[in-house]
């Protein structure tokens, strides 16, 4: 008999969650390799297209609220001015699935955000009550950036970036060339995909250098693959994952595009892992929008050079200028163009976040603040020390930090800024 497995998906505990282009894709990964083997299933708490979903408002391009109910704050966020909330399927509705079609001899969660981790205590906490004999294994960025926390959830298993030990824990040798579990999906309106793993650069702020080693691009026959299994399954957008995509763009990226054009493929594609402006050239944003890219979101995280340099020399001011006049020749949509801007970094001043923004609304796009969340063990992850118990993951919430480093006021102020701005380019 197969050897039963459960992909879970967990619901979000937060203030805030928004179905941008969400999909867990390392489990899905993980899954791929192994659907061969083992007999698989998959309970993703945040499909917002699950026939036990209840119908929520999308927008073109497939993005759009979870549903959510209101919850009590833990004790540490008491004192955030925000209302506290539980995003995704009921928990009862999970027992239920559980109930159904147990027995699992595995099942697999992924984590996300560190400070998310309610979330995965629930799930352990159901399997545990109605499947007793199932071992659980937890991972992703929350297993590999908290293994000490995460050990106190109650999972069998914590997985780190270092796969093999699972594979052990769970008797089976992965195939790699397989892509991801995709058929567990009924319904797939949105996927997304990696073609490439890491990133050159380190920046303070970042998690990637330690949850991968070095950088690597896929192969173009598997990437053709993936895409191949996703537009099987009817997805009409795609977003990539990548944390560098351009870099070497010429290895894997312009050949996989290529083929896109070449094979007359109509796919929405996007970007909201931030693209490098500084890899921008005339010739690929035009291949980008002829190929498919709807939506291009770009890292500017500072107008200053010195912060620039302090955090990993990543996007200057002109290069920022040089790819949009690029993707704007190419004919992206000056509408589906934004600038992303850290709001709430420890070493961030005010007044030249407020000039980043206005830069970015001077090039004609759109600017959008990224609420700046503490990592653990990045360089800036000891700096918010100063500020917050960086040993509780809870604290290293997005909403809660730039509240706690700037006020509630400052941080109304910033958000409407950008607000503000964003309406001035499209009633001008």
């Amino acid at each position: 008999m197969a050897t039963r497995i459960l992909l879970v998906n967990p619901p979000i505990y937060d203030f805030t969650a928004y179905d941008f282009w969400l999909k867990p894709y390392g489990l899905l990964t993980v899954g791929g390799w192994i659907r061969n083997k083992a007999e698989l299933f998959l309970f993703d708490f945040l499909d917002r297209q699950s026939p036990f979903m209840a119908k929520m408002k999308s927008d073109k391009w497939s993005r759009g609220p979870f549903p959510g109910k209101d919850i009590p704050k833990p004790d540490v966020l008491k004192n955030i001015p925000r209302k506290y909330r539980r995003f995704g399927l009921s928990s009862e509705l999970f027992s239920q699935y559980l109930t159904d079609n147990k027995p699992f001899d595995f099942v697999l969660i992924q984590t996300v955000m560190t400070y998310w981790y309610p979330g995965y205590a629930e799930v352990i906490e159901t399997i545990r009550r109605v499947c007793p004999k199932t071992k659980i294994i937890l991972g992703g960025p929350y297993a590999s950036l908290c293994p000490e926390h995460a050990e106190n959830l109650g999972a069998d298993m914590v997985a780190g970036a270092d796969l093999e030990p699972l594979w052990r824990f769970i008797n089976i040798e992965p195939d790699k060339s397989l892509p991801p579990f995709w058929q567990g999906y009924k319904n797939l309106d949105t996927a997304v995909i990696k073609l490439t793993s890491g990133c050159p650069f380190k920046c303070t702020y970042c998690s990637v250098p330690m949850i991968y080693s070095g950088f690597r691009t896929k192969k173009l026959a598997p990437a053709l693959a993936e895409l191949d299994l996703i537009l099987a399954r009817g997805a009409k957008n795609i977003a990539f994952y990548d944390d560098a995509l351009l870099y070497k763009s010429e290895e894997v990226f312009v050949p996989f595009l290529n083929e896109l054009i070449r094979r007359k493929i109509k796919i929405n594609l996007h970007s909201p892992n931030a693209l490098n402006a500084r890899f921008i050239t005339a010739e690929l944003a035009e291949l980008m929008v002829r190929a498919g890219f709807k939506t291009f979101y770009l890292g500017f995280e500072s107008i200053s050079e010195k912060w620039q340099k302090q955090t990993g020399s990543k996007v200057f001011p002109g290069e920022l200028a040089n790819a949009v006049r690029y993707l704007r020749n190419g004919g992206a949509a000056a509408n589906e163009i934004t600038a992303y801007q850290i709001l709430g970094h420890p070493s961030t001043d005010v007044q030249q976040l407020e000039e980043s923004m206005r830069y970015a609304n001077s090039l004609g796009i759109q600017t959008m603040l990224a609420d700046f969340s503490p990592i653990p063990n990045t360089p800036d992850w000891i700096k918010c020390g100063e500020y917050i118990d960086i040993s509780e993951p809870l604290m290293h919430n997005k909403t809660a930090f730039p509240i706690i480093l700037l006020g509630e006021d400052e941080t109304n102020r910033l958000k409407d800024m950008c607000r503000a701005l964003n309406r001035s380019l499209w009633n001008s």
